[in-house]
């Protein structure tokens, strides 16, 4: 780091004014990565409006690469030191409005135009919404030491498995309810972007995970309902692995 002349240390951008403004210029694009999650949203939102089941399953495809966009720009954020780059635009916040659509609104939507909840109990979906919106809004929802406190709000995931299993709906109306206790119960959650307890195999079985829910909507494998109850291991997993370590450690 340059010095000033009395001693202290100076900002680098006094030293390269053309290295500030490539920096500059990075952050804002990774911003833009970060806001083409709500573009995909919107596009999703139109899929989801028309309703036809080939526009459903678009429509989750859209939301599938949300979840990829929102999976790797916190690692573009942290690379490009977005938060030193442009002080004045709060990544995080922005990230929060990008997830609450993708991971929430969408997809609660989505159950409701596919018909998932007969329409006396349709109003059951405003329970995940108002839940995810306490969640959202908490401010410790991400605890200090990597954890997601209460169930993330993974209701495009949720959404995903009600559209291909299209469960009795006793099950149904449990999943929704039980996973919507479940976000304002102050439980942890493993944050896969976070390394932690079981950091590499969330990671590296989510990527195979996410991969194969690609395949599934893309309609390339064979057997597809075989290969969609192959793929909730990886749920089955994240969720066993957060109990299991919410259980044995005290919420901060």
């Amino acid at each position: 780091m340059a010095l000033t002349r009395s001693g202290g240390s100076a900002d680098l951008t006094t030293r390269d004014p053309s290295s500030h403004r490539r920096g500059r210029r990075a952050a804002w694009a990774v911003h833009a990565y970060t806001t083409l999650g709500l573009v995909l949203g919107a596009l999703a939102a139109v899929y989801i409006v028309h309703g036809s089941i080939g526009d459903l399953r678009i429509a989750l495809l859209l939301l599938w690469m949300t979840s990829a966009v929102d999976a790797t720009d916190g690692w573009l954020a942290r690379r490009f030191r977005v938060a030193e780059a442009v002080p004045s635009i709060d990544g995080s916040r922005l990230d929060d409005i990008v997830d609450f659509q993708t991971f929430v609104s969408l997809p609660l939507l989505l159950v409701w135009r596919a018909d998932l909840l007969p329409g006396d109990f349709a109003w059951i979906l405003l329970l995940p919404l108002l839940a995810s919106a306490y969640g959202f809004s908490q401010v410790q929802a991400k605890t200090s030491d990597g954890f997601f406190r209460g169930f993330p709000s993974y209701w495009n995931v949720v959404a995903f498995y009600l559209f291909f299993l299209q469960p009795a709906l006793p099950v149904t109306l449990l999943l929704l309810t039980g996973f919507t206790v479940l976000t304002i119960v102050p439980l942890r959650y493993l944050y896969p972007t976070k390394g932690g307890p079981f950091g590499s195999w969330i990671v590296g079985f989510g990527v195979v995970w996410a991969l194969l829910l690609l395949l599934i909507l893309l309609e390339i494998p064979e057997r597809e309902m075989l290969w969609v109850l192959v793929s909730l291991m990886y749920p089955a997993f994240y969720l066993g692995a957060s109990w299991s370590l919410a259980f044995r450690t005290a919420p901060d």
